[in-house]
């Protein structure tokens, strides 16, 4: 077996700062400023470690809970999975607590990128899975 942890977090982290700097700082930067909810000078190291510390966090569960994590069915089960608490933590909690111009506005451009992240991420953990040839698992429960 070769690093299947390093591998897993990659396979969270590339994708999600890649996709969260261009849908949040250029490709939609123009709604989030209308939106009025994000600050103007954003704090890159802020973002980066958080999304640092959620893919070590996917990456110690994924193979746990998720039955043949080399499987693109076992990432996507996963992926729906975790884009739901995901979303409830970075849609819901943000659009009660936060002032905006447009609540509905912000949570449809928000379950859009939670869909996007997830859909990439659930395949690509899948395949950090099989690179790293990880054993068959079932919920909690390790191979004697």
């Amino acid at each position: 077996m070769r690093r299947p942890f390093p591998l897993a977090v990659l396979a969270y982290l590339v994708p999600t700062f890649i996709l969260g700097y261009v849908w949040h700082l250029k490709l939609f930067a123009g709604y989030y400023r209308d939106l009025g909810i994000y600050r103007p000078d954003v704090i890159i190291p802020f973002g980066f470690g958080s999304m640092l510390l959620q893919g070590c966090v996917f990456a110690a569960v994924y193979p746990r809970l998720v039955d043949r994590p080399s499987t693109l069915s076992g990432g996507l089960r996963f992926a729906a999975g975790a884009a739901l608490l995901s979303w409830t933590f970075t849609t819901l909690a943000v659009a009660a607590k936060h002032p905006m111009t447009s609540v509905s506005g912000f949570v449809g451009i928000e379950t859009a990128f939670t869909l996007v992240q997830f859909g990439l991420v659930g395949p690509l953990l899948a395949l950090s899975a099989r690179a790293a040839g990880e054993p068959r698992r079932t919920a909690f429960v390790q191979a004697a």
